[in-house]
């Protein structure tokens, strides 16, 4: 869907937006005034009289003059049309009825609630998290939400620009972290060090190093020399050649493979499985829209339909796992109907093979090279 049209649509309402704002409080102000220096004449000196009535007729005159309502009308007549365009394009680039696009699927509640609860637990919502567990008559997973619970304390912390709960967790997940290829330990300290280093001094980052980085010397010397020339900068470390160690980003990516790491240990996703659904039906909107449109013109019924007969292209962000589809009958693999692999090394699904040897009765060619083979010769593949 092209966005760029209805952008451009957008910023010149909220330029209209802040003309008519500005013009409406300049005109405001200009009322006010005058108002303000005609009761300053009619509240002058008691000893001496004034004309009261010639006061509120110069008052009106200027009001006038000023022309408040038409200034007023004019710029709001501006913003209002301009709005409208808006809207009208919003409702002719957007279809407001996306019921279209859905098709009825036996949902297992059960699981779409632990999706949900688990997506609030990752956010930090745990009230809301325990209370859609609550009123949904859910079983609550008190392990997961713990674990959650102590990750969100320890982004707080960082947040707070507090590393001891990160590097606490990593000391007691040492092994599993190596496991992983991870060098988050080594990188938690080095951004210690360079917080004591800048805050307590040569010493204090001294100190520390020789406690909690010596052991990471051995496979990351060049880390460790690095850090290490840093003391000579002390006190002024931004203006130095390792300035790049300060800059603020650094600690958003930690935070960031910290909750990967996290995440990763407890055999869950990075991406709350919630947002990926929803994510990926975004993307996918648009093409089944236009598919129910087709089909609805051509008096046809789609949500019937096994396959859909057009691809829905996703990006790679939503892709976790390859599929098969059988190059003879066009059927993507599936449990029931997996793909299986024939002595000759070329994959067909289940039901095509099951066809061609008659249901198990006789030996088949393979249809794309000479080789023959039985259902008892072919092994089915895992994806």
């Amino acid at each position: 869907m092209e966005l760029g049209n209805i952008k451009d649509t957008f910023d010149r309402v909220a330029k209209k937006q802040k003309l008519s704002s500005s013009k409406s409080q300049e005109v405001i102000d200009q009322v006010g005034r005058e108002i303000e220096n005609a009761l300053a004449k009619l509240q002058g000196d008691p000893a001496s009289p004034v004309d009261q009535k010639a006061i509120l007729v110069e008052l009106q005159t200027k009001l006038s003059i000023i022309g408040s309502q038409s200034q007023l009308e004019g710029s709001q007549k501006e913003l209002n049309i301009n709005l409208s365009k808006y809207t009208k394009l919003l409702e002719k680039s957007f279809n407001p009825d996306i019921s279209k696009a859905y098709r009825n699927v036996d949902f297992d509640f059960h699981t779409v609630n632990q999706i949900i609860a688990s997506h609030f637990y990752r956010q930090g919502l745990f009230d809301i998290g325990e209370c859609l567990t609550n009123e949904s008559g859910e079983p609550e997973d008190t392990a997961l939400k713990s674990h959650f619970l102590e990750m969100f304390q320890i982004l707080e912390a960082m947040k707070a620009r507090d590393l001891e709960p990160a590097l606490n967790w990593v000391s007691n997940n040492r092994e599993k972290l190596k496991q992983n290829g991870s060098n988050l330990e080594l990188k938690l300290h080095r951004l210690q060090f360079v917080e004591i280093l800048q805050k307590g001094g040569r010493a204090d980052a001294l100190n520390y190093a020789r406690t909690y980085l010596a052991p990471f010397a051995s496979l990351h010397m060049d880390e460790i020399q690095k850090l290490m020339a840093c003391l000579l900068w002390a006190g002024r470390l931004d203006s130095s050649p390792y300035s790049e160690l300060m800059v603020p980003s650094l600690w958003e990516k930690l935070a960031e493979e910290l909750t990967r790491q996290f995440c990763s240990l407890l055999g869950q996703s990075y991406e709350s499985p919630l947002s990926v659904a929803i994510a990926a039906g975004i993307e996918g909107l648009p093409t089944l829209l236009k598919l129910a449109n087709v089909m609805a013109a051509k008096k046809q019924e789609w949500q019937a339909m096994k396959q859909l007969p057009v691809p829905v292209d996703l990006g790679r962000e939503f892709q976790f796992h390859s599929i098969f589809v059988c190059p003879v009958s066009r059927d993507q693999g599936s449990e029931e109907n997996p793909p299986m692999l024939m002595p000759c090394g070329h994959v067909l699904c289940k039901q095509s093979i099951m066809k061609l040897s008659k249901s198990s009765t006789r030996t088949f060619k393979c249809p794309y090279c000479p080789a023959e083979s039985s259902v008892g010769q072919c092994m089915q593949l895992y994806f």
